[in-house]
C-alpha cells in the first residue's frame, strides 16, 4: 500500500524538490527532514489520527511540508487559500472543527493577518521559522482506516460559486491516482521543474502539479501568487512545465503584445484547466509559445482529474480530451443532440461531503458515479466536449442556450478581454445576459453586431454589459451570480 507521504520517501537525497517563494532551494533529503520536524510539531500540538488540520496558506515550502506531515499522521489536511476573507475562513473552520489551524505567515501577508486576527501563537519551528498555530482541545477525531482508498488525506472546500462551500473528502488513493496519471501524461521526471503560481490550496495545483512532481522526482518552483513578471521570470530561470488557467495565459499574451519578452529556454509543456478554454485563445497561446496547449477538465470531487487532451492525440478544438485511464464516463439522459449530464466513476472520486450525507447522496449514483452537473457530448473518438453547466442552461423561447457557446463567440470579438454569460428569469421567458471586460475598442453595440453574424437569434444576448473587472474566486473562476447581482440592468 502507498500513502501520500510515501511520494517523497524514495527520492535521491540531493535531488532538487522545491524552490521556495524566497528562492530557497530544498532537496528531497531536506524536504524529508522538514516533514519530520513538522510531524513532531503537530504531535506536540495534540494532533491525532482522524483530526482535521486547517492550513491557511499561499504557495510555500511550509505549506507542502505541513500537508505531508498531516497526511503522515493520518489526520486530514484542510488547505485554505490565505486570500479568503475573514468570514469565509471562519465559516470553513466552524464546519471543519479542526484540532489545529496553521498559518504560513512567512510566505503570505494575508496568512499573517488571519493569524493576528485569530490570536495564533508559535507552535514549533519548521524550516527555521516559527509555526503559528491555533489549537482546539475539544475537537473530535474522525474514524481512521488502514487502507489508502478509505482514509481521508485532504478535505478541500469547494469554491462556493453557486452555493455554500462543501468539504470534499479525498482519500490518499484519490490524490495518488491523480498525481500518478498527471505525471505520466506529461512524461515528468527528474530534471523537470514546474513553474507553479496556481494555488496549492486548490486541488488542481495540489494533486496534478505539486504531488505529481513528488511522484516523478521533479521539482517545483513555488510562486505565492500569479503575476506576469513572476511567471515570466520562473520560465526564464528554467521552468520546463507550466500549468495555468485561461486568464493567466490571456494576461501573458497581452504582456507579450505590449513588448514583454518570452524567454523560456527549457519549457517543453504547457497545460490549461480550471475554466473553459476558448479555442481562439488556445490558438493564440500555441502560436506565442510554440507548443501545443494541453487542455484538461476536472472538479474538486474527482480530486480533480476527469479528462485531459494529454491522454490522446493533439486537438485544435476546445475539447477537454479523454477520460483518465481506468475511469468510466457516461452521458445521462442525452437529448437528440447527444448532450446530457456527465457522470464519472474512478478511484479518484471523493469519499463524500463532510457532515452532509444528503448532498453526498444527491451527487453520487447508486452504482458509484459522480454526477458532475456539467453538460457534455462524447465524440466518436471518445473525447469529451463540454457544453455548459446543467444549472446554467438558459431556456430562451423554448430553446436551450449554453453559456460557453455564447462566451466563445464573444471572445472572437475584437476588443473583448473576458466574457461571462448568465441567464435571468423574466415573465414568461428567460433572457441571456452577457458581461464583458474590454480594452476600450468594443462597445455593447459593436459586440451585438458581431454576435448577430455568429449566433442564432435565440442565442443572442438581450443585454451586453461592459464591466471594469470580473468578480473572481480565489481559484481564478468568474463568479457569475455576483455579476448578475451587481451589474445586471433593471
Amino acid at each position: 500500500m502507498r500513502w501520500v507521504e510515501d511520494l517523497i520517501a524514495d527520492k535521491p537525497v540531493d535531488a532538487p524538490a522545491l524552490i521556495d517563494h524566497d528562492g530557497t532551494r530544498l532537496s528531497y533529503g531536506a524536504l524529508r527532514a522538514a516533514v519530520i520536524d513538522g510531524t513532531q510539531a503537530l504531535r506536540a500540538l495534540g494532533v491525532q489520527p482522524g483530526d482535521r488540520v486547517v492550513v491557511v496558506a499561499e504557495n510555500s515550502a511550509l505549506m507542502a511540508v505541513a500537508f505531508l506531515a498531516v497526511a503522515g499522521l493520518r489526520a486530514w489536511c484542510v488547505p485554505v487559500n490565505a486570500r479568503l476573507t475573514g468570514p469565509e475562513l471562519d465559516a470553513i473552520r466552524a464546519h471543519a472543527t479542526p484540532r489545529v489551524t496553521l498559518f504560513t505567515a512567512g510566505a503570505s501577508p494575508d496568512a499573517q493577518a488571519h493569524a493576528t486576527r485569530l490570536g495564533a501563537v508559535p507552535g514549533g519551528v519548521v524550516l527555521g521559522d516559527p509555526l503559528l498555530a491555533l489549537t482546539d482541545a475539544q475537537a473530535r477525531s474522525e474514524p481512521v482506516f488502514d487502507t489508502p482508498a478509505r482514509q481521508v488525506a485532504a478535505m478541500v472546500y469547494t469554491s462556493g460559486t453557486t452555493g455554500e462551500p462543501k468539504g470534499v473528502m479525498l482519500s490518499h488513493e484519490s490524490l495518488l491516482f491523480n498525481a500518478t496519471h498527471s505525471a505520466r501524461s506529461r512524461q515528468m521526471g527528474p530534471g523537470d521543474e514546474i513553474a507553479l503560481s496556481l494555488p496549492c490550496t486548490h486541488i488542481m495545483a495540489l494533486s496534478t502539479a505539486l504531488l505529481a512532481a513528488f511522484q516523478s522526482g521533479a521539482s517545483v518552483r513555488l510562486l505565492p501568487r500569479f503575476s506576469i513578471a513572476g511567471q515570466l521570470q520562473a520560465l526564464a530561470q528554467g521552468g520546463t512545465i507550466m500549468s495555468g488557467v485561461p486568464l493567466m495565459y490571456d494576461h501573458l499574451l497581452r504582456a507579450l503584445e505590449r513588448g514583454e519578452r518570452l524567454d523560456a529556454p527549457r519549457l517543453r509543456m504547457i497545460g490549461c484547466g480550471g475554466a473553459p478554454l476558448d479555442p481562439a485563445l488556445k490558438a493564440r497561446v500555441e502560436a506565442a509559445f510554440g507548443l501545443p496547449l494541453a487542455n484538461g477538465y476536472g472538479m474538486t470531487e474527482a480530486g480533480p482529474g476527469i479528462s485531459s487532451t494529454s491522454f490522446g492525440p493533439y486537438r485544435a478544438d476546445g475539447s477537454v480530451g479523454y477520460p483518465y485511464p481506468g475511469c468510466d464516463a457516461r452521458v445521462a439522459n442525452p437529448g437528440p443532440d447527444g448532450v446530457g449530464e456527465l457522470e464519472f466513476r474512478g478511484p479518484n472520486v471523493m469519499l463524500g461531503y463532510y457532515r452532509d450525507a444528503e448532498a453526498t447522496a444527491r451527487t453520487m449514483t447508486a452504482d458509484g458515479y459522480l454526477r458532475t452537473g456539467d453538460l457534455v457530448r462524447i465524440g466518436p473518438d471518445g473525447a469529451l466536449h463540454l457544453v455548459g453547466r446543467l444549472k446554467e442552461v438558459i431556456i430562451r423561447s423554448g430553446f436551450n442556450v449554453y453559456p460557453p457557446e455564447v462566451e466563445a463567440a464573444l471572445m472572437t470579438c475584437p476588443g473583448v478581454v473576458q466574457a461571462a454569460v448568465a441567464g435571468r428569469k423574466v415573465p414568461g421567458n428567460e433572457e441571456v445576459l452577457a458581461f464583458v471586460t474590454t480594452d476600450g475598442r468594443a462597445t455593447p453595440g459593436t459586440i451585438a453586431d458581431h454576435l448577430r453574424e455568429r449566433l442564432a437569434a435565440y442565442k443572442q444576448p438581450q443585454h451586453v454589459v461592459v464591466v471594469s473587472e470580473m468578480p473572481m474566486t480565489s481559484a481564478g473562476k468568474i463568479r457569475k451570480p455576483a455579476l448578475v447581482r451587481q451589474y445586471a440592468p433593471e
